[in-house]
């Protein structure tokens, strides 16, 4: 049952809802990786007919790698802002 369940797209579609709703949650960017995996394994699934369980899992694990590893290119340079005091204005 479950196997036919991954040959579905809808059911990768929802699952990245599902995974980005936790994203939302749960702020850290994990789940987001997750999230661009399943999407893209919803483009895959819509468009191939792959029916092995064991194929569609691992694709979707670089998949999902894949996308935290391009997150983690694009955001990294980002700061949060926060000044770096380097000295304290009192002492002279």
């Amino acid at each position: 049952m479950m196997a036919e369940l991954l040959t579905f797209w809808w059911v990768w579609m929802a699952a990245a809802l599902v995974l980005a709703l936790i994203e939302l949650v749960l702020p850290g960017s994990l789940f987001l990786g997750f999230a661009l995996g399943a999407l893209a394994m919803a483009g895959v699934v819509a468009f191939s007919a792959m029916a092995n369980t064991a194929a569609l899992l691992a694709l979707f694990a670089v998949l999902s790698l894949l996308a935290w590893v391009a997150l983690k290119r694009v955001f990294r340079r980002q700061s949060s802002g926060a000044r770096v005091v380097t000295h304290d204005i009192n002492d002279n």
